[in-house]
């Protein structure tokens, strides 16, 4: 059964009303957009139509990924594969949030890869709270937050079935996956060419697609995009989702959410610039405390609010 998706084409946000927030909106070839300001700092957000898509991975994608026994049950936390229906569109940041966007808002910076063209890391998901409650005071009605678990995979996906947005995965060595290079940073390419001083020693690890001795983060759109407009949702950083990570199980879910206890795990989703090319696939879970931060995670928003060519309050 194939899942059901809606066409981001269809919404003619130019002949509506934009988002009062909105400092600018248009249509593209990859739908619908808005973008909003702050000090001189433009951020784009992508609208994700509601829809309906298959969640996980089929049992064959992760065959013979698992090296060692401990690292079958993260694998396995991606089966079974369900149908999830999500009934409410949402607005979400097109890339990653940049360390020029997070120093805007809360006037420091604590990357260890800095400029402003990074995504921001070394930022816990109570940080990633601090961040949205002051960004959101800032622009009334913009009402940010993090996506669920769910709302990122859709997102990720945009529409296709396979381990990356633009096919299956062929995997040659542990950070030596070719279909990965177009669309994402990952350890077989996020030290070729590395342009900051200081960098990761990258010397040993075994693998890599391009030979490099030093690694990080990479600037945000160098990359592919995904059908929706969606850059770096694989690769660069791990990004915080708002929920735990649910189990699976093989019913249909409609807008499933996981566990949102305060001293429970989040959901951690995408891959980063250092992971093996196994683990940056759509489906791919991971998780952190709440109060974790590493130079490997970062977060972008979404708003679940407001049809697009519909006033916004």
């Amino acid at each position: 059964m194939t899942a059901r998706i809606v066409d981001t084409a269809q919404h003619p946000l130019a002949t509506g009303c934009p988002p009062r927030w909105a400092s600018g909106w248009g249509q593209d070839r990859y739908g619908v957009f808005v973008e909003f300001t702050l000090q001189e700092i433009t951020q784009r957000l992508r609208w994700i139509p509601p829809g309906r898509f298959w969640m996980g991975s089929p049992d064959e994608e992760t065959q013979g990924l698992a090296k060692e026994e401990y690292e079958r049950e993260w694998f396995e936390r991606e089966h079974p594969r369900h149908l999830v229906t999500l009934t409410e569109g949402y607005w979400l940041f097109d890339t990653p949030c940049t360390q020029a966007l997070w120093e805007a808002v809360m006037e420091k910076n604590p990357s260890r890869f800095q400029s402003p063209t990074r995504p921001v890391e070394r930022v816990s998901w109570n940080d990633a709270q601090d961040f949205l409650k002051r960004l959101n005071n800032r622009i009334p009605g913009l009402d940010l937050t993090l996506p669920s678990e769910a709302q990122w995979e859709y997102a990720c996906r945009a529409g296709t079935e396979t381990a990356i947005y633009t096919g299956e995965l062929a995997i040659r060595g542990e950070r030596n996956a070719p279909a990965l290079d177009p669309i994402t940073w990952y350890g077989g390419n996020s030290g070729f060419e590395f342009d900051l001083k200081d960098g990761e020693n990258s010397s040993d690890w075994p693998e890599k697609q391009y030979p490099h001795t030093k690694a990080g983060t990479r600037p945000v759109k160098l990359k592919r995009a995904n059908p929706w407009g969606l850059y770096d949702m694989l690769g660069n950083v791990w990004e915080w989702c708002q929920d735990g990570m649910r189990d699976y199980d093989e019913n249909a879910q409609t807008n499933p959410v996981g566990s949102l206890d305060t001293g429970a795990y989040r959901a951690l989703r995408g891959g980063s610039w250092p992971n093996l090319a196994r683990d940056v696939r759509a489906a791919y879970r991971c998780r952190a405390p709440l109060g974790n931060r590493n130079d490997f995670i970062g977060f972008r928003c979404a708003r679940v609010r407001g049809e697009p060519g519909q006033p916004t309050p």
